[in-house]
């Protein structure tokens, strides 16, 4: 049985906890791959306040988890990401990929995080130690990252 699960939220997600989820009642599983991403504070940055479009930000992760389910041939795909204010150190992303087999299931994790840092409809305003306030600009390097799967002008 394949499972996705994806969601937006406010609140800080536990990775063990979804990962257990993620496994419950599946035997086919040979490797549960995983990111977390973090709020760096490199150059001041005091915290990042995350905005989304309810509704539109959650259909656009549904499809890129089951795009990965097919393309890795995934067994479940866990996808949740935070929003509103987080602090330096907080955990904004995260991203679980399972798979009867591990490169595949690694693949997959990038797959997911190289679409939704160029993709997903989420706004993002930097808050600076020195009170300086910056929306965060589109990286070119986030754009060559999905071109390599082919999905560069999706």
């Amino acid at each position: 049985m394949s499972r996705i699960s994806v969601r937006v939220q406010t609140a800080p997600f536990d990775p063990t906890h979804e990962s257990t989820l993620l496994l419950a009642g599946q035997s086919g599983i040979g490797a549960v791959a995983s990111f977390t991403g973090l709020v760096r504070g490199d150059g001041g940055l005091k915290a990042l306040e995350l905005e989304h479009y309810p509704g539109m930000t959650e259909s656009m992760m549904t499809r890129i988890a089951e795009s990965a389910m097919t393309r890795f041939a995934l067994s479940g795909c866990t996808v949740i990401h935070r929003v509103g204010r987080l602090e330096v150190g907080a955990p904004i992303v995260l991203v679980l990929c399972a798979s009867a087999h591990r490169s595949t299931a690694f693949q997959a994790v990038e797959f997911v995080m190289d679409w939704l840092k160029s993709r997903a409809p989420f706004w993002k305003k930097e808050e600076f130690m020195d009170g300086r306030i910056q929306w965060v600009q589109p990286r070119e390097q986030d754009a060559q990252s999905l071109r390599r799967w082919g999905e560069g002008d999706a």
